[in-house]
């Protein structure tokens, strides 16, 4: 398969979901009582899809169509315009920010659909219908969460999402087709690691912001060094397997990396916010450790899936290796629930359990 280029263009519409996914992420850091409301791990949630919904429509249109010629990079620096709107209207007060919110995210995804509907007329075959599906599907979506600017109250956040989840639905329904067209694997696995990695950096933030408080002391540089460490083990493992053990000649639709990526993104993004949590806010031991523990869980869940599904045969995994990760994070979790632990100890625990898991699927 050729190795399709990443765009320098795509590299600069990377940059917006910096402030994107930081808004997000922010979310998660208003703390009642100790713990995470559960309206704003929700808000979280509703926050989190569209970013990265607008990311993987415009990834996905360039990478099976995209050329660097005049119209995709008008269509392109349209796109961006909308997702600066976008971002600047994420805020946990969605009611006050609703508009502006409606605007980027329709016109973001707006311009998606007419760039599979503009490259119709110059194609054939089944990447015709492939764009013809998306383009016109998309539109579906698209009308039905535009349609909320006409409700009030809960009726206007359920039409909106109504309208996102079809359009997230419009790919899988129209797999058959996609299968005719598959996307260039090794260009859509260097876009996710490019998002992925702007995750990663999320955490390094988190680590600085400790590191600027006037209350931090140098003597527990130690919980910063070992969450560093996590952070370090969590990248071997992800670049590693994603460099040296996927078949990138794989054909395919590309789905399971797709909305595999969904939790592994939402996940570090989880991490990031526990990392300030554990040091700059007051927190109920107990919805820390379960935060921490949920959030490594739904990580390794992703990865494994994601992986395994693309891993060359012979470096695939064994049910045994499954159950050893599993017993690991349950072993700790349990302690833990029995035993009252420091944050010093939680981060030691989930260092060994990434290491393990770092030295398991990529040797």
């Amino acid at each position: 398969m050729i190795h399709k280029r990443v765009l320098w263009l795509e590299l600069f519409f990377d940059l917006i979901f910096v402030a994107a996914i930081a808004k997000a992420t922010h979310v998660l850091l208003h703390l009642e009582n100790g713990i995470i409301p559960g309206e704003y791990l929700f808000k979280f949630v509703l926050i989190f899809i569209p970013i990265w919904w607008s990311w993987v429509g415009q990834t996905l249109y360039t990478n099976r169509f995209g050329e660097d010629r005049l119209s995709h990079r008008l269509f392109m620096i349209l796109q961006m315009f909308f997702m600066v709107v976008l971002t600047a209207s994420l805020s946990p007060d969605f009611d006050n920010y609703y508009i502006p919110f409606l605007i980027g995210y329709i016109g973001v995804r707006m311009v998606t659909a007419l760039q599979y509907i503009y490259t119709i007329r110059s194609l054939k075959g089944p990447s015709r219908a492939v764009a013809k599906h998306l383009g016109f599907g998309f539109l579906i979506g698209i009308f039905i969460s535009l349609l909320s600017v006409f409700f009030d109250s809960w009726l206007r956040y359920f039409i909106l999402y109504l309208g996102i989840i079809i359009d997230l639905f419009i790919p899988i329904l129209n797999r058959k087709h996609l299968e005719k067209v598959p996307v260039n694997t090794p260009h859509l696995l260097e876009r996710f690691g490019l998002l992925t990695i702007i995750l990663f950096g999320e955490s390094i933030v988190s680590l600085v912001a400790i590191f600027e408080t006037e209350a931090f002391l140098w003597s527990e540089a130690v919980l910063i060094f070992l969450a560093f460490l996590v952070i370090i083990a969590m990248w071997w493992q992800y670049f590693d397997n994603l460099e040296k053990k996927i078949d990138k000649e794989a054909v395919t639709s590309g789905q399971v990396i797709i909305y595999g990526h969904l939790f592994i993104l939402m996940s570090l993004s989880l991490f990031a916010a526990v990392i300030q949590m554990s040091y700059l806010y007051e927190v109920e031991p107990i919805f820390l450790l379960v935060l921490t523990f949920s959030t490594a869980f739904v990580y390794f869940l992703a990865t494994t899936a994601v992986f395994h599904k693309y891993r060359r045969p012979e470096h695939r995994l064994q049910v045994w290796h499954l159950l050893l990760f599993l017993a690991i994070l349950i072993s700790f979790l349990i302690f833990n629930l029995l035993v009252s632990v420091s944050v010093l100890v939680l981060l030691t625990e989930l260092l060994i359990f990434f290491i393990v898991y770092t030295v398991f699927t990529t040797k």
